[in-house]
């Protein structure tokens, strides 16, 4: 199973794949929810609705969400797990802010085996704390990773 970050679809929604002028990229993504290889955590999918661009509107879309929306609940023991293991074990209040949610989509990545985390964010081994990037804390999770492009080449997405 692939687990979407969020940077994937804005990204893919501003850059390549617009909504309005490439359907097929966001209906392939709908079949593959349908099947159960892609998802998008909660706490993800809720960061996207928040806002109220193409992108939110098409996630709050029933189908759409009915799809790809991963239905379960985070494991707060994993998620304690990736704060302190792949940050740091004593994150201040304004630091836990700064990564956001991303702790829960790496949770939801080591919560069974076979799951990838998709995201465009870019390794950088050298950032610390709260500045670490998703690749590498899963890198330090154990947690298998994938660019977009990646993604849509393992995925087979083809126009």
């Amino acid at each position: 199973m692939y687990l979407l970050d969020a940077n994937t679809l804005i990204r893919a929604n501003a850059d390549y794949y617009p909504i309005k002028r490439i359907p097929q990229f966001w209906n392939w993504l709908v079949d593959k929810g349908n099947a159960g290889i892609v998802k998008i955590p909660n706490e993800i999918a809720d960061e996207i609705t928040a806002g109220r661009d193409a992108v939110s509107e098409w996630l709050k879309d029933k189908d759409v969400k009915s799809a790809l929306r991963l239905e379960e609940a985070a494991d707060v023991a994993l998620v304690r797990k990736v704060v302190e293991n792949g940050y740091a074990p004593d994150l201040t209040d304004t630091e836990l802010a700064k990564i956001g949610r991303d702790p829960f989509l790496v949770a939801y990545g080591l919560a069974a085996p076979g799951r990838t985390i998709v995201t465009k964010e870019i390794s950088a081994p050298a950032k610390q704390r709260q500045n670490r990037k998703v690749p590498n804390v899963c890198d330090t999770m154990g947690v298998r990773w994938l660019t977009a492009f990646g993604f849509y080449e393992e995925a087979d997405f083809r126009i």
